[in-house]
């Protein structure tokens, strides 16, 4: 069983939802069974009920981790404050690669932020009411 933990890279995200579609598909075998049975009214109810829960799960592990990536950025911003004590003649100037490293770590930490918002943005998930 896969265990319910945050999103941490944006292959799973694509994978998460992916899970989501399976569900939908082995509903719409079941639905197209012709089960002829009184539990077929349970059966769709359950399985209705069970991939609003998939999806609302998957979206709020996006939400998650899209929350997440932002905590992260900015404790990459504490690191960059030391950006504005420098001057262009810095004598060693291997400090200048560590801040680079610093900006291609908030780019993909970002671009998975961004990823997450984006899925969440196609889920379907209603509101309770």
């Amino acid at each position: 069983m896969k265990q319910n933990v945050p999103l941490s890279s944006i292959d799973d995200g694509a994978r998460r939802f992916a899970d989501i579609a399976v569900v939908d598909r082995l509903a719409n075998l079941i639905r197209n069974a012709r089960l002829d049975c009184e539990c077929r009214s349970r059966l769709d109810e359950t399985l209705a009920r069970f991939t609003a829960l998939e999806v609302r799960r998957a979206a709020r592990e996006h939400l998650a981790n899209a929350r997440s990536q932002r905590e992260r950025i900015e404790a990459i911003l504490y690191f960059l404050q030391d950006l504005d004590e420098m001057g262009a003649t810095e004598r060693d100037r291997s400090v200048f690669m560590d801040l680079a490293l610093l900006f291609d770590d908030i780019a993909s930490t970002a671009k998975e932020g961004a990823f997450s918002m984006r899925q969440l943005s196609l889920s379907t998930v209603q509101a309770r009411t």
